[in-house]
């Protein structure tokens, strides 16, 4: 009897993408979530001769930021999971995904792409700019036992190199686990914090504690909410900087203690502080947050809350005045001689109050 040749097809393990047990068993499980996606998509293009990825395509796929990207980038580089190759300029050319023998058979690389000119990926990125620094291993500084928390912070301080440019010192260390520890933030939100102090201009390790403590106080606990902060401090600034014709620049620190004075210790809305700016500008006919303080916290003690208890403020102030006017316009004229000049009634009413009447 003939024997025919068996024919096998495979309609199930084609276009699969290999994922370790490695990675499952000592990765995932402390890894964020969105890293972990990150991590999958690149296992998915890895050594797909059609791939030609971009940052932008990624976090378009992923529905990320090209920011959120780099982040998990920087992240599985720290863990060892891959190295990025970077050009001249700082930008990604190409991944390559290694690992210990466990995974050893997933190891490729990533193919080069080209970005397309005029796009995001063709400008430099800004967290991507500065070059890759040697992972400095400050577990013996880290008075905590738990793997899982050594693991984060040595994340979080191989990181932390990056955005500040420099090998972290002891003092570097000790502030960055007492956010950790201390502070009882997360990983991810101790990450979001050096990075937008960074990209704000402030590398200062001082300043950037100040930042975590006051975010500790507003009992801000995570990314998300302290981007919906970061949002309204802009929009804070931006508005109070306008209203007083100051363009392109921050608010210096006094003055960044006065619109938080405004706007959190007084709870005036914008349109309020506005109008105190603009009185003030009337009024000295130039930006004066000293002057516009003393105009906010008056209202503050008169219990003002919408614009229209300043008009009925402003309507009180006028008929007090006219009362004073017409009870002048009673007493006697004084005499006159030569040692006794004439008296007169002068309106000593400070210049805020007569600001007040300049509706």
């Amino acid at each position: 009897m003939i024997m025919k040749t068996l024919t096998l097809k495979n309609k199930f393990q084609t276009n699969a993408t290999l994922v370790a047990n490695d990675f499952i068993d000592n990765y995932m499980i402390q890894a964020n979530g969105e890293f972990v996606k990150v991590y999958l998509f690149l296992l998915r293009h890895l050594d797909d001769p059609c791939s030609s990825l971009t940052i932008p395509m990624i976090a378009d796929c992923l529905n990320n930021t090209e920011k959120d990207i780099s982040r998990a980038f920087r992240y599985w580089e720290s863990e060892g999971l891959l190295t990025l190759d970077k050009d001249e300029e700082g930008r990604i050319t190409g991944i390559e995904l290694e690992r210990a023998a466990s995974i050893a058979t997933t190891k490729g690389t990533i193919p080069k792409a080209t970005p397309p000119p005029g796009s995001a990926a063709d400008v430099p990125q800004k967290d991507l700019a500065s070059p890759v620094m040697p992972a400095v291993d400050h577990r013996t500084t880290i008075p905590l036992t738990s793997y899982k928390a050594q693991k984060e912070l040595k994340s979080l301080l191989f990181i932390a190199e990056q955005y500040l440019g420099k090998t972290l010192s002891r003092t570097d260390v000790d502030i960055i686990t007492y956010f950790y520890q201390g502070l009882k933030m997360s990983a991810d939100l101790i990450e979001y914090l050096i990075e937008s102090c960074v990209e704000n201009g402030h590398k200062s390790i001082h300043y950037i504690q100040k930042v975590a403590l006051s975010w500790s106080d507003s009992n801000i606990t995570s990314v998300e909410q302290a981007r919906q902060s970061s949002l309204a401090y802009n929009k804070n600034c931006y508005t109070v900087l306008n209203a007083f014709g100051i363009k392109n620049r921050g608010p210096a620190a006094a003055e960044l203690d006065f619109i938080k004075k405004w706007t959190e210790e007084l709870g005036f809305s914008l349109d309020i502080i506005q109008e105190a700016c603009r009185r003030t500008i009337t009024a000295t006919h130039q930006p004066s947050f000293e002057y516009a303080d003393t105009i906010l916290t008056k209202w503050s003690v008169s219990q003002v809350h919408h614009l229209q208890d300043i008009a009925a403020l402003d309507a009180a102030f006028q008929k007090e005045k006219s009362s004073q006017k017409a009870a002048g316009g009673k007493q006697k004229p004084a005499t006159k001689n030569l040692n006794n000049f004439e008296r007169r009634a002068y309106d000593m009413e400070s210049l805020e109050e007569q600001l007040l009447n300049s509706n």
